[in-house]
């Protein structure tokens, strides 16, 4: 199995759990299925198992895979929980018998799955916060379609919309980032052998995903999703010791429109999570906009966008008012913001700037405080 790790020695990590009231968390990143995420963390369990560490099983998906599944023998599993949902017995990850445990180490997989209803938090990456919360290490694993900020990117390149989605901010907690990689060649090769999906399925996954122009781009996301990881580590590790100042503060300016708020948002979080820097989520409710005017599915876009903002690690700011640039640069001068991410000018919010006197003062003061403005597609 072939991974950029180059063959970390599990002592050599053990030495990042540090600090005794949080867990650390490392993530497997791949590009797609069956490129052999879930069976490194099986070999690193095996490894630490075998140096004395308290690890365990809590949560592993093999998907049927032989050669997954020979590895899950020989090590302590945390028995999953029943749940009954729509008449249907389900097993869903046991968080309170992870507590109960407490091993020093467990292996929660599926990091973007999404959680029955009725379980205590929707996602289970709320779940390994949780875990992580508790002083537990946890080793984890996702695909690079899984990342909110770049799910645009993953439908233009699949034609296909992912669902279950995790926040940037889990890779930036993350005390490491492994990336596991194939070649579209040698994917495609252990489809056909049957090595990821049942033979029945594998023509049907060649037409669709497993096209080497979409394995090639999935994996140019992941191997800058990895080397990003690896660039904000230095700088916030290594570059923040010789300049401890760090002065990047982004501001997103959003409408109700739900489309445009989405990209404007999740392009701001990959541009804070880049300089490692705060970032804030603006919204003006006009006079037209109030409860008792603006329809009651914009109100709901309006509330998503605002929850995708702050799992992405924003703080959202809400403003009411008329003089939008005004506003701006009101919140500009309060959070000492940087950048100011908007728009293109043929948008509603771009049109009411230019319509409006102040918008010659707002230049200046951009201007005056080399604050920049990023116009988004």
């Amino acid at each position: 199995m072939m991974n950029n790790e180059n063959n970390h020695n599990p002592e050599d990590w053990l030495q990042h759990f540090k600090k005794p009231e949080a867990g650390k968390l490392k993530i497997y990143l791949g590009m797609s299925a069956g490129v052999g995420k879930t069976y490194r963390m099986l070999q690193e369990a095996h490894a630490l198992l075998e140096i004395g560490v308290n690890i365990k099983i809590a949560y592993v998906e093999t998907h049927g895979r032989m050669e997954t599944q020979a590895l899950v023998d020989g090590l302590p599993v945390i028995p999953r929980r029943d749940v009954f949902y729509k008449g249907k017995r389900l097993e869903e990850l046991d968080v309170q018998a992870i507590f109960l445990l407490h091993p020093r180490v467990v292996i929660i997989d599926e990091l973007a799955h999404t959680n029955i209803p009725g379980s205590k938090n929707e996602k289970r990456w709320q779940d390994v916060l949780d875990v992580l919360e508790a002083g537990i290490d946890v080793i984890s694993a996702v695909n690079i379609q899984h990342i909110e900020s770049i799910n645009e990117d993953v439908k233009e390149i699949t034609g296909v919309e992912v669902r279950e989605r995790i926040p940037d901010r889990m890779l930036q907690i993350a005390d490491e980032v492994v990336n596991i990689d194939l070649t579209a060649d040698e994917l495609i090769s252990r489809l056909k052998a049957g090595k990821i999906y049942d033979h029945t399925k594998v023509q049907q996954a060649l037409q669709n995903f497993f096209q080497s122009d979409k394995i090639l781009q999935l994996r140019e996301l992941a191997l800058k999703e990895v080397a990003g990881q690896v660039e904000r580590k230095v700088d916030h590790q290594i570059t923040a010791r010789q300049t401890p100042f760090r002065h990047e503060h982004f501001l997103a300016c959003v409408s109700t429109n739900q489309e445009i708020a989405q990209r404007i948002i999740r392009k701001t979080a990959r541009l804070a999570s880049y300089y490692n820097s705060k970032w804030y989520v603006l919204y003006v409710q006009l006079p037209k906009e109030s409860a008792g005017k603006i329809p009651l599915a914009a109100q709901r876009h309006l509330i998503n966008n605002f929850k995708n903002a702050t799992e992405l690690g924003a703080e959202v700011i809400q403003r009411k008012g008329e003089n939008i640039a005004s506003i701006i640069m009101e919140t500009v001068n309060e959070k000492e913001i940087t950048t100011i991410c908007i728009g293109k000018p043929h948008l509603n919010l771009w049109q009411i700037i230019l319509k409006t006197s102040v918008f010659n003062q707002l230049l200046k003061i951009l201007s005056k405080n080399n604050i920049d403005i990023v116009i988004f597609s």
